[in-house]
């Protein structure tokens, strides 16, 4: 039996990876001195790019000029840096509009554990670890000692728009890469011409002509501007997920295997489609009671999965019917997100994005902007405070991986990424201990409030 997998839902991110020329370009990624990205061509086409440090010594110069021009309290690690939003506006303000590194990377930090809003004072007040910052060859800004992407503002302001404060509107962030329905179409149609007598010798065959088939693939993004390193760092997270998922890059995990690895195309229909997307994990929002204090606690990203079918005109239908090698690829994938994440700094950076759509959503939800008198003057208005920066990725080309079981080949594909933020704010969702613990927090802070400066220690 000739078996296809594959993943497909809307607003949900699709790929389909050939085996041929991602596999030794993703070999050669694995490299301790080589890192991989994507790239957006003069087409618009995503591509997979990987760039090169020629030694450590390399490594090591680039990282002492970049910490010469950083000062030595923004250098050093801290646990627990805090900085204000709306002193950073005002900052850029005062400023003319013109931003400095330690501005777009928002003082070093790396991950967000907590937003107090201060009505007294006007400051909504961001807490969490940072360092120094550094450029890796592949253009990621990271940490000098962790090597941990830092936040960046512009990627802060774009969810703040998505959740604006003159909006209610329920939204969703996300990417969907999909075929065509003629493109799927003739898939079912070149698979009914191969029929079940496939050998591997037609191996290459089969690749090529389903990847012919399915012709260029459609990028959408939803809910922020596609033109954003936000929607940029969504695609890459997915389309990499989605190499990892059929082995055309290493999982940074010995104990965890690809779905290629564990799929059992026996146990799978024709014309099966599974997908896989990120959600975030909604249950790790603690809040204060007075709704002026939020903490983010524990994993905030999941791959989950769901199977489709694909009719013969290339529709699309759901089923109800789960496959354990599916399942066990993103399970795995949760359960180590942290170490891949370590690893793959898409990952991290995927992380962020989610935290700070929560922290958006926060401050649209508790009516934070009308207790602050806060209206984005500067960063909801792209005139003054550009995001739109990136080459908007707008097609990828399809690539199936061919995998021999027996007699049996099976060419999977799929994938997806949605972020509804507001879910976390959900009574089911909040986390149900002291919420105390918060405020405290929130109220120890507020004794460190400096007089002036958008950050402190």
């Amino acid at each position: 039996m000739l078996s296809y997998s594959r993943m497909l839902k809307r607003f949900l991110a699709v790929f389909l990876f050939v085996c041929g020329a991602m596999l030794s370009t993703m070999a050669f990624a694995q490299d301790t001195s080589s890192y991989a990205g994507v790239e957006i061509d003069a087409q618009n086409v995503l591509k997979m790019q990987t760039y090169v440090e020629p030694s450590l010594e390399s490594l090591r110069m680039r990282k002492l000029a970049a910490a010469k021009d950083i000062s030595q309290d923004l250098r050093e690690f801290n646990p627990a840096r805090a900085v204000s939003l709306t002193r950073l506006e005002c900052e850029i303000a005062e400023n003319n509009g013109i931003l400095t590194d330690e501005v777009r990377y928002m003082a070093g930090l790396q991950r967000i554990d907590y937003v107090f809003v201060y009505p007294e004072t006007g400051d909504v007040v961001l807490v969490g670890p940072a360092e120094g910052w550094f450029k890796d060859p592949s253009g990621r800004v990271v940490g000098l000692t962790t090597g941990k992407p830092v936040l960046r503002l512009e990627d802060m302001v774009a969810a703040m728009r998505t959740y604006s404060p003159n909006s209610r509107e329920a939204k969703v962030i996300g990417c969907s890469i999909d075929p065509t329905q003629e493109g799927l179409a003739r898939f079912q149609d070149f698979q009914r011409k191969i029929g079940t007598t496939a050998t591997p010798n037609m191996t290459q065959f089969i690749v090529n002509g389903s990847r012919e088939a399915l012709g260029l693939q459609k990028v959408s993004v939803v809910g922020v501007n596609s033109e954003t390193h936000f929607a940029k760092v969504l695609v890459e997270a997915d389309y990499r997920m989605k190499l990892m998922g059929i082995g055309l890059e290493k999982i940074p995990c010995p104990n965890m295997k690809s779905f290629v690895a564990s799929v059992n195309p026996g146990t799978v229909a024709r014309n099966a489609l599974f997908r896989w997307y990120f959600v975030p994990d909604y249950e790790r929002v603690r809040m204060s009671a007075d709704k002026l204090a939020m903490g983010l606690e524990g994993k905030s990203v999941k791959l989950v999965g769901a199977d489709e079918m694909v009719t013969a005109d290339g529709g699309r239908k759901e089923v109800v019917v789960s496959d354990s090698a599916s399942k066990q690829f993103t399970q795995g994938f949760t359960r180590n997100y942290d170490r891949i994440a370590d690893a793959v700094p898409v990952y991290a950076e995927l992380r962020n994005l989610v935290d700070m759509s929560v922290v958006a959503a926060f401050l649209q939800e508790t009516n934070a902007y009308e207790k602050l008198g806060w209206e984005l003057v500067y960063f909801g208005d792209e005139s003054k405070f550009r995001i739109q920066t990136e080459r908007a990725p707008q097609f990828v080309e399809s690539a199936v991986t061919a995998v021999w079981r027996g007699n049996t080949l099976t060419t999977p594909i799929g994938g997806g990424v949605e972020i509804f933020a507001k879910r976390a704010f959900n009574e089911e969702n909040l986390l149900s201990a002291d919420d105390k613990t918060v405020a405290d927090e929130q109220k120890a802070a507020e004794e460190n409030l400096p007089e002036n400066g958008w950050w402190w220690n």
